[in-house]
């Protein structure tokens, strides 16, 4: 019999309960992602602040224990009490959906609407402190996991000294501290990368406000301060590259909604589009991305149509015009009206936002082709060139992969295949020679794990086109194992193995096996590395017994530290140079077992850098790679 079921089993969280119990509805996720978006919440606490014209200045820190500080001089939260009897302060500190941003008074412009971020990074936080400085006062109050320790007071003078407070230098503003709660949080490690990016964007954005950051772990600090606005932010993402235009600038403000697009084409074949809302980077895109792109095709389109007719028309898509671009498209309008798709806002909903950038986009763009026709020849050759590749690409896929060979009806002779057809459990190793191909078919676990050798070095795809990429022979074999298809056919979701391992060789020649697969990975399948797919296998360097133990060590710093302990007994070492050196049982033991292996997974904190490095070392621009490997050469300890 079922158990009774009455009002008495009936919950009701209260308070911040709900944020403690499903965190990942509030920040996306409990792994670095959600970490970051905490910081980035209160961040945006301070950029608001900008936006109603009050803050000049944003300083971050992040401290040794892993906590951080956010700083501005904007006006301060107030601190009187609430018509509820309630401080202000203690309000939006501890109540979901309060704060100044609803009725458009204190905030015409700001980052979001929902009134939830303060409150979840205090929910979330194992310790939280704000400050803050008005009328020559300092005012603050401390909580843990979201509960108030006290009632807001007013910071004593040893208080102020500790925290590193002086209301005679900084009139006014509010400092929050927080520490990340371990029971939430997998890890407590801040990517400073990811904050810089973030800091920098965000200056590009908002004109006249300068951020700061400190790095207490190195000692690191970092300005940003740009008047360009987005222009600039283009400028500096194509930086190093081959540009087809002076930056396109259009925009358009009817009271209510402005929009701002700056537009750049460059030689490559890489598309890098962001958009922004209230200073706000929706990772996912939104109705203003769409508005864009949908302008952006009709606007070339009309114009190719217009200036070129015959029998070298050439039809375009979508597809064609994102090969070389760089955009950036940025919204503001007001909070109370800003639909997100989720607390995280990576995705804007407001439908009437695609319309409003599609009509400033096409109208700039019209114009522009208008004047510049120079500029305009060049991105059209450059798009209609991609076009062609395209049906080249196709025609080229369709007699390379025979029919039913994406779906795995035809698998590659080469492919050991695993007995699973359950792809969460699958994985596949990518092995370097044949060699080392055979000692991994013969120590695996047939059951979920397949192994593709790979016969010498693969195409470098950086700059090859998908019909060139498609008819080489080990690239083929992938795709075709792999399942998911490529170009315009690619489906992520007919993956049949959730763990795709690379395994090369510790020295120079397995190095660049490895970076030309991550090269082909992150241009051609990043879902696979957005997804969290792609790893990386690390062998052992050494064998090291004593007596009948033997023990596998993975760099030389392990080595020295087992000598130490090993100190005058026998021992014998043993060098792996490949992996073709170790017998079955060593490579399932060392490398291929799940209980002892070390695999590591490949992520992306910055897809701009993340470009940018991949197109440094594996471009034609043989300069700046020169001076990578100069400068880096010391940090080698590959074998020659």
């Amino acid at each position: 019999m079922a158990d009774k079921y009455d009002a008495s089993q009936i919950t009701v969280l209260e308070g911040l309960e709900p944020v403690r119990k499903r965190p990942g509805m509030y920040i996306g996720s409990t792994d670095s992602r959600g970490l970051h978006e905490c910081l980035r919440e209160i961040i945006d606490n301070s950029v608001d602040e900008s936006f109603a014209g009050t803050a000049t200045e944003v300083w971050v820190q992040i401290k040794a224990d892993g906590s951080a500080e956010v700083r501005d001089n904007g006006r301060g939260i107030p601190v009187d009490l609430h018509k509820n009897g309630v401080s202000a302060l203690e309000l939006t500190m501890t109540k979901l959906h309060a704060g100044g941003k609803f009725g458009g008074g204190a905030y015409k412009v700001s980052g979001g609407l929902h009134g939830v971020g303060a409150s979840v990074v205090n929910a979330l936080s194992s310790y939280f402190r704000v400050c803050v400085i008005r009328d020559k006062k300092v005012f603050y109050q401390e909580y843990k996991r979201g509960v108030p320790l006290k009632k807001v007071s007013e910071a004593t003078e040893k208080q102020l000294e500790e925290w590193g407070i002086d209301p005679k230098i900084q009139k006014s503003g509010t400092i929050t501290s927080f520490m990340p709660d371990t029971e939430i949080f997998k890890d407590l490690v801040y990517e400073k990368t990811k904050i810089k990016n973030l800091l920098r964007d965000r200056a590009y954005l908002v004109a006249k406000l300068a951020f700061n950051l400190k790095d207490h772990r190195d000692g690191d600090e970092a300005s940003y301060y740009f008047e360009g606005g987005i222009k600039s932010l283009v400028a500096h993402s194509n930086r190093g590259k081959n540009v087809l235009s002076d930056a396109i600038y259009v925009s358009k403000d009817d009271g209510n909604i402005s929009c701002e697009v700056a537009i750049q084409y460059t030689d490559g074949f890489n598309e890098n589009v962001k958009g922004f809302v209230n200073g706000i980077y929706t990772t996912d895109g939104g109705t203003h991305v769409t508005g864009f792109r949908t302008a952006l095709t009709r606007s070339i389109t009309d114009y190719v149509k217009k200036n070129q007719s015959g029998k070298d028309e050439m039809i375009l898509t979508g597809d064609d015009l994102k090969e070389g671009l760089t955009a950036v498209v940025y919204v503001k309008m007001p909070s109370e009206t800003l639909q997100f798709e989720s607390q995280t806002k990576a995705k804007l909903n407001n439908p009437e936002v695609q319309g409003f950038v599609a009509v400033c986009v096409k109208e700039g763009l019209d114009q522009f082709f208008e004047e510049h026709p120079q500029d305009v020849k060049r991105i059209i050759d450059k798009v209609t060139l991609a076009a062609r590749a395209r049906l080249a690409a196709r025609a080229a896929k369709d007699a390379v992969l025979r029919k039913g060979a994406l779906d795995g009806a035809s698998l590659p002779g080469k492919l050991a295949d695993c007995q699973s057809k359950d792809a969460s459990v699958s994985e596949i190793y990518i092995v370097e020679g044949d060699s080392a191909g055979g000692s991994a078919k013969q120590g695996r676990d047939r059951k979920f794990q397949a192994i593709l050798p790979l016969k010498g070095k693969i195409l470098n795809t950086e700059r090859a086109r998908l019909d060139t990429i498609v008819k080489f022979e080990g690239i083929k074999n992938l795709i075709i194992a792999l399942g998911v298809g490529i170009g315009d056919t690619i489906n992520y979701d007919k993956i049949r193995y959730h763990r795709v391992i690379i395994m090369t060789d510790a020295d120079v020649d397995g190095e660049h096996i490895k970076t030309l697969l991550l090269t082909f990975f992150y241009r051609h399948m990043p879902e696979v590395i957005t997804r969290g797919y792609l790893y990386i296998a690390l062998p052992p360097l050494y064998k090291i017994t004593v007596g009948k133990e033997s023990n596998y060590v993975f760099n030389d710093e392990e080595k020295d530290e087992l000598m130490n302990k090993i100190g005058e007994k026998k021992y014998q070492i043993s060098r792996y140079k490949g992996l073709g050196e170790m017998n079955a049982q060593q490579l399932w033991e060392t490398t291929m077992d799940p209980a002892t292996r070390t695999l590591k997974q490949i992520t992306i904190d910055s897809m701009e850098e993340a470009s940018n490095m991949f197109e440094m070392l594996m471009g034609e621009e043989v300069p700046p790679r020169k001076k990578f490997i100069q400068t880096h050469a010391k940090l080698a300890t590959l074998d020659i």
